[in-house]
C-alpha cells in the first residue's frame, strides 16, 4: 500500500488469506494480510511462520523511493519493521514512469530488479554489517540491466516528491494531496541517492539505521538548548 510508511492503522483487520500461487511451474502457498506493509511483517513473524525469517525483502515497489520523503514509504516501513525483530531486511524499488506508481502494471519489468534483489540479498546473509545498518535501501534505475553499476549512497536532503494541493471549491469537499517531482538531480550532492539513481543511472544502495538521532555532537546541541 502506498504511502503507509510504518504506520499501523487500527482501520486494517488483520484478517490473513491462504491461496496457492503458481510462479516459473513452482506451487507455492502464499499469504495475504490485512494490514499495512509493516502490520504485514509483524503478522508473518508473529503467527504465520514456525520460526523468524533468516532475511526480510519488502518490494519489489512500483517506483523509486528517494530523498527525504522515504519515511512515508510502505516498502521502507516493513524493512524497518523486520529489522526491529533483528531481521536483516532489504527494501529495494524500481524506477518508474509516474503513471505507474499507483497502477501496479503487468507492463512493468521487474526481471533487472530481482536480479539485484538476489544478489544484495545474499550479501546480506553471507556478510557482517555493522550494528548501525539495520536495512539496505536499493534502487534501481527503469533502465538498468543486470550489468548496471552500482553505488553505495546517503540520504539527499532534496524533497523528492513535492506535495500539489487539490483543487476544490471548499474544506468539506473530499480532495488527497497529489504530487510531482521536485527538486533538480543535477544540483544534489554526488554522494547521494538521487544523483546516483537520475543522474549517473546507477544502481543505489543506502544503508539506513534504526537510529534516528542527528548525527551532531549531543554536547554541542546540550550547550544551545542551556543558553
Amino acid at each position: 500500500l502506498s504511502g503507509m510508511g510504518r504506520s499501523f492503522p487500527r482501520t486494517f483487520d488483520g484478517t490473513i488469506q491462504v491461496h496457492d500461487m503458481t510462479v516459473n511451474g513452482k506451487q507455492w502457498q502464499v499469504y495475504a494480510v490485512g494490514g499495512s506493509p509493516a502490520q504485514t511483517v509483524l503478522h508473518a513473524v508473529l503467527e504465520i511462520l514456525p520460526k523468524p525469517p533468516d532475511l526480510v525483502v519488502s518490494g519489489i515497489n512500483y517506483g523509486e523511493n528517494l530523498g527525504t520523503g522515504i519515511t512515508a514509504s510502505g516498502t521502507i516501513g516493513a524493512a524497518l519493521e523486520a529489522a526491529t525483530m533483528g531481521i536483516p531486511s532489504i527494501a529495494i524499488s524500481l524506477e518508474t514512469e509516474a503513471h505507474h506508481y499507483l497502477s501496479y502494471s503487468e507492463e512493468v519489468n521487474f526481471s533487472t530488479a530481482a536480479h539485484f534483489t538476489v544478489y544484495f540479498g545474499r550479501l546480506l546473509l553471507d556478510k557482517h554489517f555493522p550494528p548501525d545498518v539495520d536495512v539496505l535501501k536499493v534502487d534501481v534505475p527503469c533502465d538498468a540491466t543486470s550489468k548496471t553499476p552500482w553505488v553505495v549512497t546517503r540520504l539527499s536532503r532534496i524533497q523528492y516528491f513535492e506535495p500539489i494541493v487539490p483543487e476544490r471549491s471548499s474544506w468539506d469537499v473530499p480532495a488527497t494531496m497529489g504530487y510531482t517531482l521536485g527538486g533538480d538531480p543535477a544540483k544534489d550532492a554526488l554522494d547521494t541517492d538521487v544523483y546516483a539513481l537520475r543522474v549517473k543511472r546507477c544502481v543505489s544502495v543506502t544503508p539506513l539505521s534504526l537510529d534516528l538521532t542527528s548525527r551532531v555532537d549531543l554536547a554541542d546541541i546540550e550547550q544551545i538548548l542551556r543558553k
